[in-house]
């Protein structure tokens, strides 16, 4: 009994990822095109599309279960590559098959977590940078014309390190209270979520 009780949290985890991207305005609803400018624009970019936040959160959630340098050298790893196609997208360098890039990171932090990647963090900061670097193009790319490019670039980077913040949060509480399988099943939520956006119509 006692060990079907603490399945059933960690299966609800697995579930919750996929069913948020069937809410109106999920996926790739991204702001950027309103009367939002600035910062607060840059703040709510990556707050408003789903797939930012599940491979923002995932980063944190694997960041969590490698331990020791990995809390913060793949935060640090994302944010510095992010910043790098922010870049490339304001500067209106073509880079191809960006959503599914960033649809395809979900599907690999999420995997990385439910198998526990053991990786180098060299190996696992290369991993998540590579990936950034289409986050941040995405978000430089769909930067208002209004908004200034500095302000908007530390509000985009202040939402994705506090969805950073929250995976770690996730993956060090559930260490704590001794629910081992709650951050594999989030894991696995997120690869399946993953998985959905690539599956949706371009």
């Amino acid at each position: 009994m006692k060990r079907l009780l603490s399945s059933r949290p960690a299966a609800s985890l697995a579930l919750l990822p996929a069913a948020l991207i069937l809410l109106p305005q999920a996926a790739l609803a991204h702001p950027g095109h309103g009367a939002a400018t600035g910062a607060e624009a840059g703040f709510l970019h990556p707050l408003l599309g789903a797939d930012h936040v599940f491979a923002m959160v995932a980063v944190g959630l694997l960041a969590s279960l490698r331990g020791g340098r990995a809390l913060w050298a793949l935060p640090l790893s994302f944010l510095a590559l992010m910043s790098v196609g922010a870049g490339l997208g304001l500067a209106g360098v073509v880079l191809p098959h960006v959503e599914i890039a960033i649809a395809l990171s979900i599907v690999v932090f999420g995997l990385a977590a439910v198998v526990g990647l053991r990786a180098p963090v060299a190996l696992l900061a290369a991993l998540v940078g590579v990936f950034a670097v289409f986050h941040g193009y995405a978000h430089g790319a769909e930067m208002p014309e209004t908004a200034s490019g500095l302000s908007f670039g530390l509000g985009f980077l202040a939402a994705t390190a506090l969805l950073h913040a929250a995976g770690i949060g996730v993956g060090v509480a559930a260490s704590r209270i001794g629910a081992t399988r709650a951050a594999p099943a989030l894991g696995a939520g997120l690869a399946a979520a993953g998985l959905a956006l690539l599956a949706l119509p371009a």
